[in-house]
């Protein structure tokens, strides 16, 4: 089985969506990029810019010049997370395409790990679990309740089996995201449950976890008190509550229901995934 799925991945794609970063993109770039020369496989590193607001676009471009396998790609508007990943995948070739987020909460010799274990599964997706027994989480308490209420909501309105669906690192199947993708709304906060959960809703049963090295870097008890952070939450909740009633009562992710996918044409799908 692992050696059938070495012999398939024969290119894999890695997104960095990059927002407001100029001091650390290039490092974090860097960090990233030296894990990719270690693999055994070809790779293509792709960092997306979600609006041109600082540096990070100029910043990454220079970077970028140091490596043909580094590409930088972005948009002027701040759009969020989940559509910079989607924009990022729209520009790979991977086999397997996979993101981790910007900024070294995580590191990202996991990527290798993650890689690892997409093979001995033969799995559809990879997710990085702050909760898989080996990780190692560094990560304020009272996020940790906060994230263990949410993954128990997760598994309560979608079945997900897996114990942690938010760290910004995960893997996913060419296939998968070719069935997946054109049906997502989410571009922000839900973004990784609403890909998860379409996923597993199309029959992409094979979704397991692996190890993370994450260290979260906040500001003490006070920030889970702060209002940005609130907001964040209650968003959260929103999109998570949508994703829900699109799925479980419109039914809107159905094949069925195709006419009324919305159809971005800044996206246009231009994955070269068909």
């Amino acid at each position: 089985m692992i050696r059938e799925a070495q012999k398939r991945t024969s290119l894999i794609s890695i997104i960095v969506p990059a927002f407001n970063q100029e001091k650390t993109i290039v490092h974090d770039l860097k960090k990233i990029h030296q894990v990719l020369e270690k693999l055994r496989y070809s790779s293509e590193l792709i960092c997306v810019v979600d609006g041109m607001l600082d540096r990070t676009f100029e910043k990454a471009t220079k970077f970028a010049k140091e490596s043909p396998r580094i590409k930088v790609v972005g948009y002027e508007k701040n759009k969020g997370k989940g559509y910079a990943i989607r924009y990022g995948i729209a520009e790979s070739k991977g086999d397997i395409v996979g993101f981790i987020d910007a900024g070294m909460d995580l590191n990202p010799n996991g990527l290798s790990m993650l890689l690892e274990h997409f093979e001995w599964y033969n799995a559809d997706i990879i997710v990085g679990s702050k909760r898989h027994p080996v990780s190692k989480v560094i990560y304020p308490w009272q996020r940790r309740v906060l994230s263990l209420g949410y993954q128990i909501l997760v598994r309560l309105l979608f079945g997900l089996r897996v114990r942690d669906t938010q760290v910004g690192m995960k893997f996913f199947r060419r296939g998968v995201l070719k069935k997946v993708l054109p049906r997502l709304l989410v571009k922000e906060y839900a973004f990784d449950v609403e890909m998860l959960a379409v996923s597993k809703y199309l029959g992409f049963n094979r979704i397991f976890e692996a190890p993370v090295d994450i260290k979260l870097r906040f500001g003490g008890a006070s920030t889970i008190t702060s209002q940005k952070f609130l907001r964040t939450v209650l968003a959260m909740f929103w999109d998570t509550l949508a994703v829900f009633y699109r799925l479980k009562i419109l039914r809107y992710y159905s094949d069925k229901n195709k006419r009324r996918w919305k159809f971005d044409p800044e996206l246009n799908f231009r994955i070269n995934i068909g």
